[in-house]
């Protein structure tokens, strides 16, 4: 609850500035560390529901059942929480399951490789408009290589059902702690 409460008190306090702004100043290193916070806390409740489900999912009916859910349920459950604290939310990477996960701006492709040399989080303001937090997304538990793992991995059955919903699938070949993408918060200030 202390956390949830920190959260929204500096939400309060970033919306309240950043409607206060007019013409585009910069952030300074308190308003960084702010929205550093503030993203990094949405990106770990983000990653939080969707393991969560992803697992009850694997527990229901297998790989082959959490590929269909993770299909037809994960952007909802980002959807949910975008809309809860009224940011964008998106799951990127350069190996992409899901074609919506591609990198498609140069801002993401910028940051993209500025996650793969750093490997942590950041935040960049371009103008008055907008704030973009970027976080990495690993390889966390070995269940993920089922099916996001190399071939000895993913079982066949499963990787039918991959090739089913996601016939231009990237995103396997991991191993546990590889980076597999990266999170991306937009704050929109207008």
């Amino acid at each position: 609850m202390k956390s949830i409460l920190k959260t929204v008190f500096l939400l309060g306090i970033l919306l309240f500035f950043s409607c206060k702004k007019s013409t585009y100043i910069p952030l300074d290193e308190a308003q960084k560390s702010g929205y550093l916070q503030l993203g990094d806390s949405i990106a770990t409740e983000m990653q939080k529901v969707l393991l969560q489900n992803v697992s009850s999912a694997i527990q229901q009916g297998g790989p082959e059942y959490a590929v269909t859910f993770c299909n037809t349920q994960a952007m909802p459950l980002t959807d949910s929480i975008s809309k809860k604290y009224d940011v964008q939310i998106s799951r990127l990477s350069d190996k992409n399951r899901n074609p919506m996960n591609a990198l498609e701006s140069s801002r993401d492709r910028i940051s993209w490789e500025k996650i793969k040399s750093d490997k942590k989080d950041f935040v960049i303001q371009e103008s008055a408009e907008a704030i973009y937090y970027y976080k990495p997304i690993a390889i966390g538990i070995p269940t993920c290589l089922q099916c996001h793992g190399g071939t000895s991995d993913i079982a066949q059955e499963t990787m039918d059902v991959i090739k089913l919903n996601y016939p231009n699938d990237k995103a396997v070949g991991y191993q546990t702690g590889n980076l597999r993408g990266m999170w991306k918060i937009e704050f929109n200030l207008q």
